[in-house]
């Protein structure tokens, strides 16, 4: 049976979408982009969530900490040892920093040993400006897990609701909850940032599994009027109109207004892209290949992209003739970013050499696996 890429396409999609944005493209498209690409991971993870893991828990939390816990864990480590190598070598410095003008600094031993503690036992202490975007693997192992919970804790409280009513009244209850927590500025004090994209990760993937169970309706629909374009271009003109009036992202410090302006623009934002990516995946060819991949590696970009970004940044600071140091700008050189187009060059670099390393890594591990099968056989 030929497998349905679409999701891959759509995570691929959304994958490219945040390195663009991480590299200040912009600010119209930065804007357009932050309404919806971010839940969009959450709700093609939900997609996936099965109803089989409410009797087999313990599958569904060993593959969590496969896919999520143990990649922040090992790569977190790591960037943490070579935190304070990349100050001696130059990639960080404590002159240059974020947008808003922050810096980083070399940790002390007391630090390092703190957040190797902070990575294993909260899934945070992982450094800032080399690794931003790890964020997200919390906020999808905690919503996942919480997903199951509920559900788990909603059927044996609600026997008599069939398992088509739960998911509503989960979604429910997390955006209750995530209404309360931001009207009133409230924190889960045993989640890192507080637990605001934790708890909105958790809606989301409601609303992923929510969509699997509709998506031949849904495709039958809008085939069946041939509606497909007009409804991407509806749903992206809304997507539009909430970024240029109503700006709301899955930002950690969101207030009542961002929480109220994000599900609309983030939902219709999923549903164009897999729209795009339903008519992509219907025409074989290289881009549909290199999405595809881009979608099935989506790790290795969330991983690197940052630190392939200093391969642009040298390439910018020799171009204007800037400050070397500047390479530690995070997560790009801010200076001309919003005249120039280097972004693009970044966008490049950021999706293209973590696809590239782990294309020579899968290569290498084939040959040798390969050679060690020639010599087994050989031997027999």
């Amino acid at each position: 049976m030929k497998r349905d890429t679409t999701i891959s396409v759509c995570k691929g999609i959304a994958i490219i979408l945040m390195v663009i944005a991480h590299a200040e493209a912009p600010g119209r498209l930065c804007r357009f982009i932050f309404e919806f690409h971010m839940p969009l991971f959450f709700i093609t993870a939900g997609y996936f969530f099965s109803l089989k893991y409410l009797n087999d828990e313990a599958t569904f939390v060993k593959k969590r900490v496969k896919g999520l816990y143990w990649p922040f864990v090992k790569w977190s480590v790591f960037f943490l040892i070579i935190h304070n190598w990349m100050f001696d070598i130059g990639i960080l410095n404590e002159q240059y920093g974020n947008e808003a003008g922050g810096v980083t600094h070399p940790y002390t031993w007391h630090q390092i040993q703190q957040n190797l503690w902070n990575i294993v036992t909260a899934m945070g202490g992982y450094d800032q400006f080399l690794c931003g975007a790890f964020w997200f693997f919390r906020g999808l192992f905690v919503a996942s897990l919480l997903y199951l919970i509920i559900y788990k804790v909603m059927q044996y409280i609600l026997p008599q609701r069939s398992t088509h009513t739960i998911p509503y009244l989960i979604c429910l209850i997390m955006l209750l909850l995530c209404g309360w927590k931001t009207y009133e500025g409230l924190k889960v004090i045993n989640l890192v940032q507080g637990g605001y994209r934790d708890m909105m990760g958790c809606f989301f993937f409601g609303c992923g599994f929510i969509f699997r169970q509709f998506v031949d309706q849904y495709r039958s629909l809008i085939s069946r009027y041939h509606a497909a374009i007009w409804t991407t271009i509806l749903f992206g003109l809304v997507v539009f109109l909430f970024s240029e009036y109503l700006t709301a992202n899955m930002n950690w410090r969101s207030t009542y207004t961002q929480f109220l302006s994000l599900p609309v623009p983030a939902l219709l934002g999923f549903l164009m892209t897999y729209n795009v990516s339903q008519w992509l995946d219907r025409h074989e060819g290289l881009l549909k290949r290199f999405l595809v991949y881009t979608g099935d590696h989506t790790l290795y970009i969330f991983i690197f992209h940052i630190i392939s970004y200093k391969a642009v940044s040298l390439l910018k600071i020799w171009y204007y003739g800037l400050d070397r140091r500047q390479i530690g700008c995070h997560m790009v050189i801010h200076d001309y970013s919003q005249q120039d187009q280097f972004w693009i060059l970044y966008t490049i670099a950021g999706v293209g050499l973590p696809l590239l390393g782990i294309w020579l890594y899968e290569k290498g591990k084939a040959k040798i696996r390969g050679q060690k099968a020639s010599v087994a056989a050989q031997a027999q």
